[in-house]
């Protein structure tokens, strides 16, 4: 598979030694930073055609990696 786009690193590049601090120490951030990945990853799948699935489908998945963007913002500021 290529790069899957809207990766952490790529959003927030200036903060990924924080990022990785917030893994190490905080239960909640490192949940949520992998519950993100893994929802970006399917919905990657989904944009390629790997693992095809519906517009409202898609559309909810979408509306909740934004919603995991801008908890993990929060988090970094």
């Amino acid at each position: 598979m290529t790069n899957t786009p809207n990766e952490l690193s790529e959003q927030f590049p200036d903060a990924i030694e924080k990022m990785h601090g917030l893994k190490m120490s905080d239960t909640h951030f490192a949940k949520l930073f992998e519950d993100y990945h893994d929802l970006n990853r399917a919905i990657h799948r989904a944009e390629t055609n790997v693992e095809p699935t519906d517009d409202f489908h898609m559309e909810d998945m979408r509306k909740q990696r934004l919603a995991m963007l801008d908890e993990i913002s929060l988090y970094l500021r």
